[in-house]
Order: structure tokens, then sequence, then C-alpha cells
């Protein structure tokens, strides 16, 4: 929880609540239905939620703004920044209906009230439109720009222009390639300077 501190401040006394109650939670929940690796979980504010809120180090969410979490996984990058971004509502999506319990029973704990789930693959959603598509290590960029791209509304409300904003690892040349897309690349390493950010990074493609 400190570390989260270290890099943010002007959190609300139940923003610091609901982010210090994510490690009892996510260690209880994941003893029944396992979201997260055994060695990942003691790890879990530096690997997962500081992970999570690059987003929010990038861009500030408007109030009232729409936001699409693909592969949501067990809540993230949806869960932190929800908590970070009270004012904006988040919309968590995943395949396998169990780890939607998870992430279900964590925003309800925290009294969460921005947070939607939804049990489907992302490709089968119609009919809504979201100012950002977020995600965190799900898939190809190629995929995750097929997927977001029908379900984000063009704008330029902010710094940064609507589109997808996802976290990956590695070398991403030729994953980049292949899509013909041009993503602003973040260094998550130049933001927080932590050794687990080597070679991670933030992508924005603008819709």
């Amino acid at each position: 929880m400190g570390l989260i501190l270290q890099y943010f401040g002007d959190f609300t006394e139940p923003q610091l609540q609901q982010f210090a109650a994510l490690d009892e939670l996510y260690t209880d929940w994941n003893s029944k239905i396992n979201v997260i690796s055994r060695k990942d979980i003691d790890s879990l504010y530096l690997n997962h939620v500081l992970h999570s809120l690059t987003i929010a180090a990038f861009v500030e969410f408007k109030p009232g703004m729409e936001i699409i979490d693909i592969g949501t996984g067990g809540g993230f990058p949806g869960i932190p920044l929800a908590i970070f971004f009270p004012e904006v509502q988040f919309h968590l999506v995943d395949s396998i209906n169990k780890k939607l319990k998870v992430v279900a029973g964590v925003a309800e704990a925290i009294g969460l009230k921005n947070v939607t789930t939804q049990h489907t693959r992302v490709e089968e959603i119609k009919n809504r439109k979201f100012d950002f598509a977020v995600s965190r290590a799900v898939a190809p960029l190629r995929s995750l720009l097929q997927w977001s791209n029908p379900l984000v509304r063009k704008g330029h409300d902010l710094e940064h222009a609507n589109g997808l904003i996802c976290l990956k690892g590695g070398d991403l040349a030729a994953e980049i390639s292949e899509t013909k897309a041009r993503p602003h690349v973040v260094s998550i390493y130049d933001i927080f300077p932590e050794e687990y950010f080597q070679e991670k990074f933030l992508l924005h493609v603008t819709r």
C-alpha cells in the first residue's frame, strides 16, 4: 500500500481504505478461485495495483466517461482504476465467469459503485460505446484493436484522444508492425522506476 502512496497523493479517506482492503480481499479470494499466481499475490501492490495505475499516470479520465476493461481477469486494470476515478464508469468483461465472481466480490466488499461486469467474449458486445478500452497482457495488439475499435467512440476531449490503452511487456516491434498502427509507446519504468517494470510498456492507439 505504501508503494501506491509513494507515487500518488491526494486520495480521499474512502479511496485509501479501498486500496488498503485489496490485499486481504485478493488473498482470501485467491485461496478459493486462483486468479493471481501464487508468487504474485505477495507482490499485489507492485505487480497488479501499481501496474494498473500506469494508466492513471498517463491519462486523466473525465467524470462521466465510460471505460471498458477487455479481459479483466481478476479485475486488473479495472478495479484499481475504478478506485482512482470514482466518477468514471468501468465495465469489466471476461469470458471466464469465475474470474468475474472475484471481481464482483471485491467491488462489493469495498463499496465500488462505478463497476459493472459482463460474462462474454468482447467481440460479442453490440450496441455499446465507450470512451476508452483498457487491457493488460490479454492478447496480441492486433486482436485488441480488432475487438476495441467497434466499441470505442471517437473523441478528443482529453490530452490523449479516445482509443485503446493497453499494458504489455517484452519486445513489441513485431506485434506492432503487423497491425500497421502507430501506437504511442511509453516505458512504464520511466513512470515508476521499479525493477519489475523494466521491459514493460503502455501503448495508446487512437481510435
